[in-house]
Order: structure tokens, then sequence, then C-alpha cells
């Protein structure tokens, strides 16, 4: 929790209540905790509740960021690397300016949250890796990285190395003092995402004449079959040609990760949400709480969730909601039959064998049918698609489950 507190006396108890509020929403935003003794609900209170507002957004020292400006114009092969902070902010048009008159090549954060550029962009080159050592090896001839809203970075796992190759320096920009203070390299500055790019955008020489990089390589055709179980990029490629295009992407299917990118790319504002942290069981009720938040904001959006099996059943009790509240969720859960992403770490750890990290025998539709949401197992392409499209009609949220075949997940 950002902040935890309970009162001592019942008359605090509407003063605290402001106070949770003006935490949680101060940058960075996040949970607080208020308990409430259950006998101070009786007490009067010692008058009307004082309703205040505080600001959202930090304002970056203006030398500091000319300072930073002036740097990355001396810069003659950057890298920029924008990260949740962008898209949380509603910054990603002020990326994407800035990014084309900086002219270089554009990366997201290891295991980025948000996605805070559009990923069929020529100048957009993919996540940066999970580790210390893949990290310095994409920065390799690049004399400067600008790292704006992102943490420097999210290692997962650990892969001894040198954080910066030699002659690579680092500007960190975020909103977050935590991140600031944590960075192990580079030299910082507290700044909101946007306020930041609207100015710097200003402050930097047009080079938007740099050669753009070789493109990442995207896939567009559906690969129809009928083998079950399915590949994940048969998966993919599917639920690429009926996602409807405002559809948010909710996924938590760790071990599939680099055949969302090729087959789903995000292209727009507030359309991506992963874990930050890499704990399991987030997926479910991250997507139900999207689709409540659409439904409070009065947006008609269909929240598509692809999860692992494994992830799954770590908070299952969430398609509860889902049914009850209507919400117009489709889960797309990949039943490999395994926790793929644990197998990958017990090879990094050089500990096979672990036992536990098998799944038979799941019957994920039936559970899903006993909390009220409609499901059905598919075993093609072409059931998987008429499926999610019957799904997009439905009154309330669907759970398909696809078989599809176990890989690795890539931790490298």
């Amino acid at each position: 929790m950002k902040w935890a507190y309970q009162p001592a006396r019942a008359q605090d108890v509407p003063a605290a209540f402001m106070r949770a509020y003006a935490v949680a929403l101060q940058p960075p935003a996040g949970p607080v905790f208020l308990s409430i003794p259950l006998d101070d609900w009786e007490k009067p209170a010692l008058g009307p509740a004082v309703v205040r507002t505080v600001s959202h957004r930090v304002s970056p020292d203006a030398q500091r960021l000319r300072s930073f400006a002036d740097r990355i114009n001396r810069a003659e092969r950057p890298l920029l690397v924008l990260g949740p902070e962008v898209d949380r902010g509603g910054a990603w048009d002020a990326g994407v300016a800035f990014a084309h008159k900086l002219g270089a090549p554009v990366y997201s954060g290891p295991l980025s949250d948000r996605v805070s550029f559009p990923e069929d962009h020529p100048r957009y080159q993919g996540q940066l890796p999970m580790t210390i050592a893949g990290v310095a090896e994409v920065l390799q001839g690049h004399d400067l990285a600008v790292v704006i809203g992102a943490q420097v970075f999210r290692y997962y796992p650990y892969v001894a190395g040198e954080y910066l190759p030699e002659g690579t320096d680092l500007l960190q920009i975020t909103s977050d003092p935590a991140l600031a203070g944590a960075a192990p390299v580079g030299d910082s500055m507290l700044g909101d995402a946007l306020l930041v790019l609207d100015q710097l955008v200003g402050m930097i020489d047009d080079r938007s004449d740099r050669p753009v990089p070789a493109a990442q390589v995207r896939s567009h055709g559906v690969e129809w079959t009928a083998a079950s179980p399915l590949t994940p990029d048969a998966v993919y490629s599917t639920l690429r040609a009926v996602k409807p295009a405002d559809s948010p992407l909710v996924t938590e299917s760790t071990s599939t990760m680099a055949e969302q990118l090729r087959w789903l790319p995000t292209t727009r504002s507030g359309c991506f949400f992963a874990t930050a942290s890499g704990g399991i069981g987030w997926g479910l009720p991250a997507a139900v709480g999207v689709a409540l938040g659409d439904c409070a904001r009065g947006v008609k959006r269909t929240v598509v969730a692809t999860i692992g099996d494994g992830s799954f059943q770590y908070s299952v009790q969430a398609i509860w909601t889902a049914a009850q509240h209507r919400l117009p969720i489709v889960f797309v859960v990949m039943r490999n039959g395994e926790y793929s992403v644990l197998k990958a770490f017990a090879l990094l750890e050089k500990t096979p064998g672990v036992p536990g990290l098998d799944l038979p025998g799941l019957d994920i539709a039936s559970i899903a049918e006993g909390f009220g949401c409609r499901a059905v197992n598919v075993d093609s392409t072409k059931k998987l698609a008429h499926e999610f499209t019957s799904a997009l009609e439905a009154d309330g949220p669907t759970v398909i489950v696809v078989p599809t075949k176990p890989q690795m997940a890539h931790l490298g």
C-alpha cells in the first residue's frame, strides 16, 4: 500500500477518507488501506466533511529539463524508451511526436504494464529484454538512452551483466521519486510524462531524417487449422482476424508474450494492460476492473483477456463478478496444461524436474459455467473465430478454452 492507517478517534474518520483519496491519486497513483473500527460508524462527526482537491501532475525543473534537452541534441545515436507512465498520463500523442522529431528507434521497457507507442510504427523495435545482460546488448552502439515514464529497468529474472555498455549514457524522466531513486545508472529528473514531452519536443533539434531502423517482422495472415492442440501463433492470428480494433487487451499468458506482440500489436492509447510485477493471478480481476471502469465512464467496448490456464486458477472467483455484472469480456484461456514460465525458471536456475508444474485434468469450461459464465471449448481456429464472434454479441462474459501446445517461455 502507498499508505495504511486506522484513525485513533471516530471523529477523525472523515478526514482520514479525504487523506486516503488524495494519497491514492497522487503520482504514482496506487492503492491505500484505511481501517475503520466497527463502532466508529455510530459516532457523530465533528461537522461536515472537508472535500479537497490535489494536483495529479508534477512539473519538471526548468533548468534540468534544458540540460537534458542539450544532452539529447548532442547525441549522435540515441535510443528512446517510452514507459507506462506515458500512456497512463494521456501522453500517447506527445510521445509519438517526440519520437518522430528525435528520429530514434523506440522500445518499451521490460514487462511493461501499458503500451505507450504504436507497436506497428516503423520506428518501434519491441520490448527491451528482461535481464541486465540483455538490455546492455540492445543498448550497444547507442551513445544515449532516453527513458521516459519507465523504470530503469524491470529486470526479471537475474542474469548478470553491465547495466550500460561502455560509451552509453542514460537519462530517465519519471513522476515517481522511488523509481528515480532506485535507478542503478543514469541521471534522473522528476516530471509528469505529458508535461515533459510537451515542453521537450520544442527544445530538441529536428532529426526526423535519421535512418529508420529495420522494420520488425509482422505477420498478417491467419493460420487456419483444425489441428488440436493449436499453436500460440494459430490462436493469436485468429484473434487478430476477429478482435475489434477498439477492444483493450488484458493479458496474462506469460509464455506467449512474443506471439501476442507479433499478431496483436497495440496501436492506440488505453488498449493494453498487463501485470507490472510478474505476479500470477492478476489477469482475471484486472479484466473485470477494466470492464467495470469502462461501464463507469460510459465507454462501450468488449474487453479481451488472454489468460494462461495456470493463471486462471489463482483468482478464478473474479469471473463471478463478471457474470453478476454481465460485463462485456471475452476470456481466451490458453490451455497448455502446465506452468510453462515456471518450468523456464527451473531450467534457468538449473533445477529441472520441479514437481507440481503440470496441470492435467482441469475442466475450465465447467468451472466457468459454475460461476455463471457462458463457456465453450474449441479445438480449431475456425471454431475459435466463430465462438469469439458470438461472444462479442453475448449479454455478459464468455470463457473460451483453447488447448494449446506447450512451449518454453523466453526469459532472456
